[in-house]
């Protein structure tokens, strides 16, 4: 297996056990994803799970369907009407203590499933019209139990915006993990703060501005209460979108410390692929790739070890389609 960014062969990451192949559900099937097993695949160690075969449905099975309350439904087989709520609830309860452990960067759930759904999952009325204003009884503990974990459903990792997204959290959220694993000084924390500065800025320049005080203010705060609050500052700046703008905007911030050693026509290069990208006749990793070689033909040391230059492994090319 290859590598990951930061030297880790490779990092964890839960999933839909359906989704790598496994033959786990209700008619023996499986629902495999060919990007997540063959790309994602050469950087995550994937951790699979299903609920449902782990609960004790078997395979094959009846159907489940949730039922009655959006906030609070039943899961039921589909013809038998054999409620599996109370068992499923109790299940759920001891996995995730179990899962833990694991440390995950990452996870990806089935969408739609009952079990797994992370949103929009049918639940069935007394009519028999379902509303998709569910949540999986899985999947929502998932996302209740681990706030900060980045979480996505394999279907919306079909769009090219929140596949780069998930993905630039997952390994964001794996060198939090390094960071934080042992005792931590302030000159580490001040060192990883720095080399996020315009990864941050792309996502969210509001949240890394409450990052940047709570590092110059560490010393007020107890360990395991920075740890928590930066982390959970850090994943939700990464959660706002990114935007053409703002990658321009970061793009522009780099440019200038630049300028000292470019000439006019390098300068006139750069500025017109910039605006290539905001006009959107080109992809993100054409105005960057330029801008790389200009950082390492000159090293510019501030600028070559900033992450938002390579925030995870360029094989994957997700910045060749935002």
């Amino acid at each position: 297996m290859k590598k990951t960014d930061n030297g880790k062969i490779p990092i964890k990451v839960g999933i839909s056990a359906c989704l790598l192949g496994d033959r786990v559900r209700w008619d023996a099937g499986h629902k495999k994803d060919r990007y997540i097993t063959d790309i994602l695949g050469a950087y995550f160690r994937f951790v699979p799970v299903c609920p449902e075969v782990e609960v004790g449905m078997g395979v094959p099975r009846e159907s489940v369907r949730l039922v009655g309350d959006v906030s609070s439904p039943r899961m039921v087989g589909n013809k038998s009407r054999e409620d599996w709520t109370d068992r499923m609830h109790e299940y759920i309860a001891k996995r995730l203590k179990q899962l833990e452990k694991y440390n995950f960067s990452g996870y990806i759930l089935k969408k739609d499933s009952p079990s797994c759904g992370m949103e929009r999952v049918r639940v069935y009325q007394k009519s028999g019209i379902p509303l998709k204003q569910g949540r999986g009884f899985f999947g929502g503990a998932i996302v209740d139990h681990f706030p900060d974990l980045p979480i996505e459903e394999e279907g919306r990792l079909n769009d090219p915006a929140l596949r780069e997204n998930f993905i630039v959290r997952v390994f964001a959220y794996s060198r939090l993990q390094d960071l934080f694993k042992g005792k931590f000084s302030r000159s580490e924390i001040v060192q990883f703060h720095t080399v996020h500065k315009y990864l941050l800025l792309a996502h969210s320049p509001k949240h890394y501005k409450i990052l940047g005080r709570m590092v110059a203010q560490i010393k007020r705060y107890k360990p395991d209460n920075f740890k928590g609050q930066y982390i959970g500052s850090f994943m939700q700046a990464l959660s706002v979108k990114s935007t053409i703008s703002k990658n321009v905007n970061v793009m522009q911030h780099i440019v200038g410390f630049l300028k000292t050693y470019l000439d006019q026509k390098a300068k006139s290069d750069v500025i017109k692929v910039m605006e290539n990208y905001r006009s959107g006749l080109v992809p993100l990793i054409v105005p960057l790739t330029l801008i790389k070689h200009y950082v390492k033909l000159h090293d510019i040391e501030y600028i070559k070890d900033q992450v938002y230059l390579d925030p995870h492994p360029e094989e994957l090319m997700l910045r060749n389609h935002v």
